[in-house]
């Protein structure tokens, strides 16, 4: 990622809102590139163009950036899932299934982040920080729990979160193993039956959740 020379130093309100904003945008952009774990605060720190002190002015640590886009990220999907299912009355579990896989598939960084959030990034921020990602996030996952318990009656809001609970979980770890590394890419390419334990991200988030559901309503007391 090329640097993008800025002012040297912001001052005037305006300009440390553009820098806050470059250094989650190269943030961003660097993560979707390479996965968040490869990027570090000096590469941030380079995309932007400034010394990583300068970072520091607006966040703690590398990993209070990520987690601020993470919150962004849950509340985006929330909007995207929203916008389709919105109106939908007695919608089947397919359709949730659809939507939810699909919706989540389109945002590469919080797929990732679903992984490194509670692996490395919680543990390196202030309190504060970690409270203001947690409170976005459930706010998120509540909103889409009510949602997805309104469009299927039977699965109804409280199971709803499960819904959502369970679907984060298993995306954080079939996204890793769906996005494999160059070097794994590569044997994959060279011995294609080792690729059965490389899933297509997609149809097996969309399978798992529309038997989640299926199976939350079959055992309902």
């Amino acid at each position: 990622m090329e640097c993008t020379p800025t002012f040297l130093r912001a001052r005037r309100p305006e300009h440390k809102q553009q820098r806050y904003d470059a250094i989650r945008a190269a943030a961003r952009a660097l993560a979707v590139e390479r996965g968040v774990r490869s990027v570090s605060l000096g590469d941030i720190a380079a995309a932007v163009g400034v010394h990583k002190s300068a970072i520091l002015r607006y966040f703690e640590t590398r990993e209070e950036i990520y987690l601020s886009l993470g919150a962004d990220a849950w509340s985006e999907w929330n909007r995207a899932v929203h916008a389709e299912l919105d109106g939908v009355v007695d919608g089947s579990p397919r359709l949730v299934a659809d939507v939810l896989s699909r919706t989540l598939a389109e945002r590469p960084l919080l797929c990732d982040l679903l992984t490194q959030a509670p692996l490395t990034l919680e543990r390196h921020v202030s309190t504060s920080a970690l409270r203001s990602f947690k409170v976005e996030l459930l706010e998120a996952a509540e909103s889409l729990a009510e949602l997805v318990g309104r469009v299927v009656p039977e699965v109804g809001p409280e199971r709803g979160f499960d819904v959502i609970g369970a679907l984060a979980c298993f995306a954080a770890s079939l996204w890793q193993v769906s996005h494999p590394s160059e070097e794994l890419a590569a044997l994959y390419a060279a011995e294609p039956e080792l690729a059965r334990g490389c899933p297509d991200f997609v149809p097996a988030v969309h399978r798992f959740t529309l038997v989640f559901i299926t199976g939350l309503i079959a055992t309902e007391d």
